[in-house]
């Protein structure tokens, strides 16, 4: 026993030899990696906040839901970091790509002058959400998704899209989106 803890001893007084005192000190650990329950607490995070604003257009109107889908965006986007690549499920023409805050508000709540066609995705009366992914890939601070959506509105009809997300995690820990692909599936 004694030798056991003396080849320790000279062990460690090796290690600490040839390790830097910063090693060394017990100092903080900073691990931005995201775990697979984190992306999908993001994604129900994300459908529920998409059904909080569609129920808030029907309780309290188009101010209302706006106020609340740009804090949403605040919260959920990466818009702090930079751009953040869009593309609705119902854009075309120039206007299918968003890459500010601006053209994703507009998508999700209309109103907008510039995004005209934009009638307000999240004030489509949805009452339920899902998310079916094919695949989570996770690097470090980046994690991609790849699957189905499933919104149900309020007469009961279901709409399924096709979703890739992109989620960084910023430094404060949180999940950011800063990829969001959808589209209808492809219909021969």
């Amino acid at each position: 026993m004694q030798r056991i803890h003396k080849t320790l001893s000279i062990s460690a007084l090796l290690l600490s030899s040839v390790l830097p005192w910063a090693a060394q000190a017990s100092s903080p650990v900073v691990n931005n990696n995201i775990t697979h329950q984190e992306v999908l607490n993001a994604q129900q995070a994300w459908g529920e906040a998409l059904i909080n604003i569609s129920q808030t257009y029907e309780k309290q109107g188009h101010a209302a839901a706006k106020t609340l889908a740009s804090q949403v965006l605040d919260q959920a986007y990466g818009y702090q970091q930079g751009a953040v690549l869009f593309k609705p499920t119902l854009a075309s023409g120039q206007q299918t790509f968003r890459t500010d805050v601006a053209g994703a508000l507009a998508y999700f709540v209309g109103g907008n002058s510039d995004y005209a066609q934009d009638s307000g995705f999240a004030l489509k009366g949805w009452k339920e959400y899902r998310f079916e992914n094919a695949a989570v890939y996770i690097n470090g601070d980046l994690a991609l998704t790849m699957g189905n959506v499933i919104l149900v509105d309020k007469q009961g009809q279901t709409t399924m899209v096709d979703k890739s997300w992109a989620f960084k995690k910023d430094e404060q820990g949180q999940l950011r989106i800063v990829l969001h692909h959808s589209s209808l599936p492809y219909q021969p």
